[in-house]
């Protein structure tokens, strides 16, 4: 049955699916093993999903971040699922209607509509001040609430950078300069995305931790990052490499 999530700006909808994502991820790191290449390329995403900084974890190379990719609604692109009082919750940064049918993910310019930025921050503070760690990381995070960057990209590139780092995930970040087809690398852009199930990742075992409203709702797997963050701190980083299955 799909599992619906509330949202603050689109309707989110987790989809049961097949292995046919698996069997695409298995090959094409066999094939890159083979090369001698363990780059990876994903998509931007705003406040990724735990599963998405385990591949960066892990990476043995670059991590190429997709700039030349047609930008497409309903992903993760704009968009994170975190967990308050009543469960699940979607977070949606707006973004400008493009003057043409098609834009390149480079080119998404960020809405001001619906003062979303006050909205984010506050349902971050509602769902996560009373873990054990939003008080230490919240000056880390409250200025990207507090001022506008103009590309949604830069934006997602700049608080990835910043989880790294509070992670301790070193891996290099790196745009794409041209369609991420044309990099030798293992392509991850289609596996992490809400309507692909998690569990067709069989390289992906997310590891049960503590979160605050887990006596309410029991543990929910592959959140965004900053839902293991706030609540694991410094072991965040251990939960990511016991999530990670070869």
């Amino acid at each position: 049955m799909p599992n619906a999530q509330r949202n603050m700006g689109i309707a989110v909808v987790s989809l049961d699916g097949n292995h046919y994502f698996c069997k695409q991820i298995r090959l094409a790191v066999e094939a890159c093993r083979e090369l001698g290449n363990m780059d990876i390329l994903l998509s931007s995403a705003y406040l990724a999903p735990v599963q998405y900084y385990t591949k960066l974890l892990q990476c043995e190379g670059n991590a190429y971040i997709e700039t030349c990719d047609s930008y497409v609604k309903q992903t993760y692109r704009n968009r994170c699922v975190i967990v308050d009082a009543n469960g699940p919750l979607a977070l949606t940064i707006p973004t400008e209607k493009p003057s043409e049918g098609k834009c390149l993910m480079r080119d998404i310019r960020i809405s001001d509509h619906g003062n979303w930025r006050h909205r984010h921050w506050n349902a971050l503070e509602a769902a996560y001040r009373h873990t054990p760690f939003f008080l230490y990381y919240e000056d880390d995070f409250r200025p990207f609430y507090e001022r506008k960057i103009a590309f949604l990209y830069d934006f997602n590139m700049e608080l990835t950078r910043l989880v790294c780092q509070l992670i301790g995930i070193d891996t290099a970040l790196l745009p794409t300069t041209e369609y991420g087809g044309a990099y030798p690398a293992v392509d991850l852009r289609e596996c992490i995305h809400p309507k692909h199930p998690w569990e067709a990742d069989k390289e992906f075992t997310p590891k049960d931790y503590y979160q605050v409203f887990k006596d309410k709702h029991g543990f929910i797997a592959n959140m965004s990052i900053v839902d293991l963050l706030f609540n694991m701190g410094p072991e965040s980083i251990l939960t990511l490499h016991e999530s990670y299955r070869r």
